[in-house]
């Protein structure tokens, strides 16, 4: 079992830059795919970033491609999301989480999720 603390939300202006992070207990992390997801108010959560397990790949929706970039390390059982180009439409609660089922990297299915951290861009 894995528990997961977001952590580097916040406001900024729409335009600006944000890193989350994702902080892992356990000493399996580096055997578990991450993923990160983002809930709006009024919708339902939806998949943004996902990298496998040796960070040798990864994969983004549609709407991140280019403005986002999933890393983690597994040496300190960190998973980070950086968010440039940040738009109002960005504004959510954000989840890391984590799969154990490493041999698929995929947009559902994962097992572990942190409480979440709130990022909100302003027009």
């Amino acid at each position: 079992q894995v528990q997961l603390v977001e952590s580097g939300g916040g406001l900024v202006q729409a335009g600006g830059s944000l890193r989350l992070s994702c902080a892992a207990s356990g000493r399996t992390f580096s055997s578990y795919n991450m993923g990160w997801f983002r809930q709006a108010p009024g919708k339902e959560r939806q998949f943004v970033a996902a990298i496998n397990w040796n960070a040798g790949r990864t994969l983004y929706a549609d709407s991140v491609k280019g403005r986002f970039t999933i890393s983690r390390d597994n040496a300190r059982n960190t998973a980070s999301l950086q968010m440039n180009s940040l738009k109002p439409e960005d504004t959510a609660v954000y989840y890391c989480a984590a799969d154990q089922t490493p041999w698929s990297l995929r947009e559902t299915g994962y097992d572990y999720w942190g409480q979440g951290t709130q990022v909100t861009v302003s027009s």
